[in-house]
């Protein structure tokens, strides 16, 4: 007899090559994973005012600051002793002369290498800027003097008559001039007008090209012939340009709100947020050669790496991170950071969703160890859902789940929802919510059809649920708390959820709730009452019409009010979570064919309000499905844009000027376009993308069960192969 664990894996095996023949797996290729690498300033350089940036052909990062030359040693930017006699010197500016750093002091230039020999006499006290040719000539500028020094001779020359605060620059053998609208380039002892603007604030060269930033964006033109190369680029995330860097693929912008990369396929990337930057006020900028950037801010420098990383491997990184700061008594916790930004200063920090989050981290640890075999992955399940049976019972009712658990004097949220556990070392947290059910009911299901490898394990998952689920049945479809009440939104009795009219979600989506629940706790356990139950809700209550009802019909409707909360006066995003994570069950579980293809039906017709939004897990629930229209590469983008720094740094885009904004609106969505993980808020997938601000400014490091339960989802389905 086959046993109904490879039952099951020989039914999917059969929908998935189905499915594999319409779509394929798509390879784990390495992509180019964007890193912020941390860099820290001395204490000599606290509170310096930081100038200029170069990078020369060594590698070697040379920043300007009022208290002279400061250099990168590792992640540490302090400054430079190396050469005892510049030591504590401080220069009024550096440039590069083919890739060597040179030096401008108030009488004189050098440089260091060409065994020290570059070095000229000035006029004390007259030069402010320099720029210098690839043929040692130096062009010197201070206030109203200008002169070039060539071969031992200093030649002053007239400033053009319209220039006024110019910045000096040397692309090859020439020299060029920019202030306010005009660009200027040294023709003999003579200034030819190149090109007139406006607001001409920075200027960069590749090849034959001039690139030109403004304080409206910025354009190319032909150096030969004056001919547009780049249109002028207005819809940019800041138009204000203070520093250019060409790129083999686009062109790197700071600006006073961060950094950008304009790529020729007309993609934008924008870096801003502590995330990203020291701070977001751009003072410089350079690439080096693997086309990683330096940023220098007012306040420090900053790097962004782009490394060369598959899914698999940033799969890795939250694991090992997830495992080192994230695992508090078995259940997958938020780090709260005394000290904003700095995981030195971390401490794990209950919170209203423990039971939900650890159940997800627990998901995606079965998902992994079906997908790979690997006996860590099963160890790390089981771990996490020993803490969620003792969610159950440490409180002393039988079938309640709490939110979360902690040592008696340690709670950190919501202080007055905390109660007193029968062991006097322990209180537990009340008030579970529908949503606790719905991620329990979800992570219980991958647990016992992923990573049950034996009856008694399979029998463990089903203890535990037959108490939580036979709770709500006899306590007529409801959470009943310490108090013998039932919790604010833990209820599925039909004259709660039938009082709702179509067009609000709560009536569609606590009938998937209870009955994907009583689907899995019927097979898991066998017990006919559930299925009866479950029938009787579906038939005779009306569930099933609402289950099928479409999404589409969810529409503003106030007055719905339920112990003080209007039910229909927004979109919640978090139910959309909700749905999809049930929708796993509910499909999965379904008494008959005929039940999974209406749910399929329901899948796929939710879907279609929610694929702009690209988030995997419902993307790969929808596959699940035998969809065709699900976005496979969408659900990628966001995997492959999902940042590594998961701290919750206060992200705005509301003052952008590449998106277009939308008036307020039934679901809370803000613009039109949608921005990469990387560029938004840390959250959740039950937070809506489509938001233009938010954080709290790094006082929370969320763990990586966010990434991790949509990639292995994505593995064992074996659409990422």
């Amino acid at each position: 007899m086959i046993c109904f664990r490879a039952l099951i894996r020989l039914t999917f095996a059969l929908f998935a090559s189905r499915f594999l023949a319409i779509a394929g797996p798509v390879p784990d290729v390495p992509f180019a994973q964007d890193v912020s690498v941390r860099i820290t300033l001395n204490a000599e350089l606290e509170g310096a005012a930081l100038r200029k940036l170069i990078f020369n052909r060594d590698g070697i990062v040379y920043v300007l600051t009022d208290r002279g030359v400061a250099r990168l040693f590792d992640n540490m930017l302090a400054l430079d002793h190396s050469f005892r006699p510049l030591a504590g010197l401080r220069p009024r500016d550096l440039a590069l002369r083919s890739g060597e750093a040179m030096y401008l002091y108030e009488d004189r230039f050098l440089a260091n290498g060409w065994a020290g020999k570059v070095q000229a006499q000035l006029p004390a006290g007259r030069f402010e800027k320099f720029a210098v040719a690839e043929d040692g000539a130096a062009l010197l500028l201070g206030g109203t003097n200008l002169a070039v020094q060539r071969e031992g001779n200093l030649l002053s020359l007239p400033l053009p008559s319209s220039v006024s605060d110019a910045k000096p620059y040397a692309w090859h053998n020439d020299f060029f001039l920019a202030s306010g609208r005009q660009v200027y380039r040294l023709r003999g002892e003579h200034w030819d007008l190149v090109h007139e603007g406006e607001d001409i604030t920075a200027l960069a060269f590749r090849n034959d090209e001039l690139i030109i930033g403004t304080a409206h964006g910025f354009y190319g033109i032909n150096l030969t012939n004056g001919r547009e190369t780049i249109a002028r680029q207005i819809r940019l995330p800041v138009t204000h340009i203070t520093g250019l860097a060409p790129a083999a693929d686009g062109i790197w912008a700071g600006t006073p709100r961060g950094v950008f990369h304009w790529q020729t396929n007309g993609e934008v990337r924008y870096y801003a947020s502590r995330r990203w930057l020291a701070d977001d006020v751009v003072r410089d900028l350079a690439l080096d050669r693997e086309g990683n950037v330096f940023v220098l801010t007012q306040t420090g420098l900053s790097q962004i790496e782009f490394r060369r990383m598959t899914l698999a491997e940033k799969a890795a990184h939250y694991e090992r991170k997830i495992r080192q700061r994230h695992i508090r008594y078995g259940l997958c916790a938020e780090l709260r950071l005394q000290r904003p930004g700095e995981i030195s200063s971390a401490e794990m920090i209950d919170t209203d969703n423990d039971g939900s989050w650890s159940s997800y981290y627990m998901a995606s640890q079965a998902l992994r160890f079906a997908a790979t075999g690997d006996p860590q992955a099963h160890a790390n399940a089981w771990e996490t859902f020993e803490a969620l049976e003792r969610l159950e019972a440490i409180n002393g009712l039988s079938g309640f789940p709490s939110r979360t658990f902690e040592r008696r004097g340690f709670k950190f949220s919501d202080p007055d929802r905390w109660r007193p556990a029968p062991d006097a070392d322990w209180e537990w947290k009340a008030t579970t919510s529908s949503d606790e059910f719905t991620d329990h009911t979800f992570g219980y299901a991958v647990l016992w059809e992923c990573a049950a490898t034996t009856p008694s394990e399979k029998q463990r998952i089903a203890a535990l649920y037959d108490k939580i689920i036979g709770h709500i049945v006899r306590n007529n479809w409801f959470l009943i708390d310490w108090d013998g009440k039932p919790t604010l939104w833990a209820r599925w009795h039909p004259d709660y959820v039938n009082w709702f009219p179509p067009t609000i979600v709560d009536r569609k989506l606590n009938s998937v709730e209870i009955i994907a629940g009583l689907q899995f706790a019927y097979k898991i356990t066998g017990k006919e009452l559930y299925r009866e139950k479950a029938l009787a809700l579906l038939y005779q209550q009306g569930y099933l019409s609402n289950i099928v009802s479409s999404m589409k019909l969810i529409a503003p409707t106030k007055g719905f009010i339920h112990q003080g909360n209007d039910m229909g006066d927004e979109w919640n995003h978090s139910d959309d979570q909700l749905a999809f994570d049930t929708y796993w069950v509910l499909y999965r579980f379904a008494f008959n064919d005929t039940l999974r293809r209406q749910y399929g039906a329901v899948v796929r017709d939710h879907f279609e309000l929610e694929k702009s939004e690209r988030i995997p897990i419902w993307n790969f629930v929808t596959a699940l499905t035998g969809a065709r229209d699900f976005d496979l590469e969408g659900a990628l983008w966001t995997l492959r844009r999902f940042p590594l720094d998961l701290i919750s740094w206060t992200v705005q885009n509301s003052h952008r000027e590449d998106i277009t904004k939308l008036p307020p609106n039934f679901r809370g969505q803000e613009m039109v376009e949608l921005l990469p993980p990387g560029e938004r808020r840390m959250s959740r997938w039950n937070t809506h993308p489509f938001i233009l601000d938010g954080g709290d400014g790094g006082q929370i490091e969320y763990a990586g069960d966010e990434f991790l339960l949509p990639y292995w989802m994505g593995r064992y389905l074996k659409l990422i192969r």
